[in-house]
């Protein structure tokens, strides 16, 4: 009996993980990494920042959905390859200037090639090519975004704090046009050109277009679910520093809570993974929701070591669920025909939320002198949502 030659989705799975790393630029984190060096050198306050990136942001998730649409129509080879090259691009003319204009289009343009626009053609790459083991392969995927970042945060943070924001941003601009670019036009395959259909791409099941999924009441508490963790997630991740240091942390401590963080959210991602193979994807989203809800309520109550990193062990726990939810959900629930155009309403919603975060945590700082009144009030939120979660159908595909 000959071998089974290993399945190129593999490659492409891993190839999609480069890909998602490299919207780092783009992300709350990314620029997190670089805000404080940032608001000294334009001598910017943090309340006019955060508006500045709310509008940024709300720009820049405008290019959702006409790349979902690209994604489906001309494959992910090209868009992934182009998306790349043009955030490379982006970033190193950013590292450049000291025009506040410039900058805020540089970041605009961040935001919508790097967050909105990559990261739909990465997860489309994943969702396309695996059907049977989605959650194994989204699990899989998560893990290896994870340790991606795990080795980007720290390396990135290291030479902004040794060499300047601006050296920093020019070698990440450098390394997306010199390694990620080539490397995505040279290996990445789209779903079409494969030859066999080992995972059963073939579906029997009648796949959803995007008007009948923007009709189920399942595609609005994921998408919600979803955008509610990323309008907290990027506000924390945006002024985490901040938020630490209001608690008598210093940067070392933010550094550290965003690599422990990380490196929990990688269990997770497999745990979640693997629960999803047997449990509803429904409730294994409620679960993330509500330990999320968990991780908020204990923040403003966090003065010591082990209680910052008790936080970020519930924050990566939450993070890595809700994730790999995110992730599967919408190939698994409403098919593939159409994977790229409902993943890009769905990633639109949740960029809209990421621009509303740092604002509303820097708003609630400036009136109240503190965090922590926003932080419960999203705590409640989340409470709802996760009943929402728990019982919510999906639906039936014939």
């Amino acid at each position: 009996m000959q071998p089974q030659p290993v399945y190129y989705g593999w490659a492409n799975l891993a190839l999609a993980a480069l890909a998602m790393v490299a919207t780092l630029p783009g992300r709350t984190q990314g620029l997190g990494l670089i805000t404080e060096p940032l608001l000294a050198d334009l001598q910017l306050d943090r309340v006019t920042y955060a508006s500045f990136n709310l509008w940024a942001t709300l720009i820049g998730a405008a290019f959702c959905l006409p790349f979902g649409k690209l994604t489906d129509r001309l494959g992910s080879r090209i868009i992934i390859t182009g998306l790349i090259a043009s955030l490379g691009g982006t970033v190193v003319l950013m590292s450049q200037t000291r025009a506040f204009a410039a900058i805020f289009i540089a970041i605009t343009l961040t935001r919508g090639l790097g967050q909105s626009s990559l990261s739909i053609a990465s997860l489309a790459l994943v969702g396309k090519w695996f059907a049977r083991r989605l959650h194994l392969a989204m699990g899989t995927y998560s893990v290896l975004v994870g340790i991606g970042f795990i080795a980007a945060f720290p390396a990135v943070g290291h030479a902004v704090l040794t060499a300047g924001w601006r050296t920093a941003w020019l070698g990440v601009g450098i390394a997306l046009l010199a390694v990620f670019a080539p490397l995505s036009w040279i290996f990445v395959r789209d779903s079409h050109q494969q030859k066999e259909d080992p995972e059963g791409l073939a579906d029997q099941h009648t796949d959803l277009n995007p008007a009948q999924a923007l009709r189920s009441p399942a595609f609005w508490v994921f998408a919600l679910s979803s955008s509610v963790f990323g309008l907290v997630y990027s506000g924390i991740a945006l002024f985490n520093q901040s938020i630490l240091e209001q608690r008598g942390f210093d940067a070392k401590t933010y550094y550290n809570v965003l690599v422990l963080s990380t490196m929990v959210g990688l269990a997770a991602n497999f745990a979640g993974g693997w629960l999803a193979t047997f449990w509803p994807i429904q409730r294994l989203m409620g679960l993330g929701m509500v330990i999320l809800g968990v991780s908020l309520v204990s923040l403003p109550m966090v003065r010591t070591q082990a209680q910052v990193t008790a936080y970020a062990l519930t924050m990566g726990v939450a993070g890595g669920i809700v994730t790999v939810v995110f992730f599967s959900v919408w190939g698994q629930v409403f098919g593939r025909t159409h994977l790229g155009k409902i993943q890009g309403y769905a990633q639109m919603m949740t960029v809209f939320a990421s621009a509303v975060g740092p604002l509303l945590l820097a708003e609630t700082l400036r009136s109240t002198g503190s965090y922590d009144l926003i932080f419960n009030c999203l705590a409640a939120v989340v409470a709802v949502l996760a009943v929402g979660c728990w019982i919510v159908p999906v639906p039936v595909r014939a």
